[in-house]
């Protein structure tokens, strides 16, 4: 009696394929980019928005505030809040 020919095995798709590989993550948005967007300024608008100096002026040393608009509007972040070390040896 001859036997049935047989069938390559097929792999079984059972659990997770992407089980234990590192899942990408989304960057979230600062509060300087929310605010942007909240006031719908393009990038060149930066320079010149009144209400986003304000802002800028508020909470640059609470939130991220890119240097090039600190450098154009003339505004320090204060070391005190920047977690820039101070002279501790004095």
């Amino acid at each position: 009696m001859a036997s049935p020919p047989s069938l390559p095995k097929m792999k079984r798709g059972r659990g997770n394929p992407n089980w234990g590989r590192p899942q990408p993550r989304r960057a979230l948005p600062t509060e300087f980019e929310i605010e942007v967007k909240r006031l719908g300024l393009s990038k060149r608008e930066y320079v010149s928005s009144a209400e986003l100096r304000l802002w800028c002026k508020r909470h640059r040393n609470h939130f991220y505030v890119p240097e090039w608009l600190l450098d154009a509007w003339g505004m320090e972040v204060e070391a005190t809040f920047s977690g820039v070390a101070g002279d501790a040896a004095s």
